[in-house]
């Protein structure tokens, strides 16, 4: 189901599987790998990434300040492996800066975190992506309480980077039921599953308006299979800010099972 052809946008969405598994090998992340690893071969090569991470959440939008942040392994219970891996990537608080000044601009509250380093949303896919860690990095925040029209807000108040050289990445997970996964990756139907992934694709693909989309985005509770997928919704935020930024109609470029669940990724 996996769709492969150029692609020339900046705004991706994509799923990045169960902690670092990726980087672990087994066959459960195996297409999604692959995937990864292909990417950057259909993007302009960025001067820059800015990452929306499943796995960071503050009152306010916040962006990290260090200028070589460390990683921050936020997962538990794998080999020792896991909590040895390296990316060392710069950060980049200039981009901090403008991204704070856009959102303050546009009437949201920021701040910069001086101390935190990049969690595993942003470090996994990026080693999969991008193994030189040379191209600098920052990361914002989820804002809690899980607002889906907040995030689109987020979205709409970051479009004058698109005029950049910037390659924006909501790094989640279509699909995130922690309880329905299948580790060894069986891949088994699961129609709750797919009717949930169809809604997406149809959603930010279809024939809307940019303002029947985003309203689509905040109603998504009502799609079906949609708690069911998102019993909570941090990993699908991301989402919501990439596509209120991108303001038009994404590509699908994934469409393949990751964990044993149907998972899906855009790109704009």
């Amino acid at each position: 189901m996996t769709t492969s052809h150029l692609l020339t946008g900046q705004i991706i969405y994509f799923s990045h599987g169960g902690g670092p598994l990726p980087l672990l090998g087994g066959s459960s992340h195996q297409l999604m790998v692959e995937f990864m690893k292909k990417l950057p071969s259909r993007l302009h090569r960025p001067e820059a990434i800015l990452v929306i991470s499943a796995h960071w959440e503050e009152a306010q939008a916040t962006l990290l300040g260090a200028r070589k942040p460390a990683l921050f392994y936020d997962y538990y219970g794998f080999s020792a492996e896991a909590y040895t891996l390296e990316y060392p990537v710069a950060g980049n608080p200039a981009l901090a800066e403008k991204v704070t000044s856009l959102l303050d601009h546009a009437g949201i509250s920021a701040a910069i975190d001086h101390a935190r380093g990049f969690d595993h949303g942003v470090f996994i896919p990026l080693t999969l992506m991008y193994p030189e860690a040379d191209i600098p990095v920052q990361q914002l925040s989820l804002l809690k309480g899980l607002d889906p029209a907040r995030h689109l807000a987020l979205g709409r108040a970051l479009r004058q980077l698109k005029q950049e050289n910037i390659l924006v990445i909501g790094s989640g997970f279509s699909f995130h039921n922690l309880q329905a996964f299948d580790r060894p990756g069986g891949d088994a139907p699961d129609p709750h599953n797919d009717a949930f992934q169809d809604w997406l694709i149809d959603t930010c693909t279809g024939e809307y308006s940019q303002l029947e989309r985003e309203q689509r985005m905040v109603e998504w509770q009502e799609a079906p299979g949609a708690r069911y997928c998102h019993p909570r919704e941090e990993h699908l935020m991301p989402l919501h800010t990439c596509l209120a930024m991108a303001e038009g109609p994404a590509t699908k470029i994934f469409d393949d099972y990751i964990l044993g669940k149907r998972s899906v990724a855009f790109q704009w």
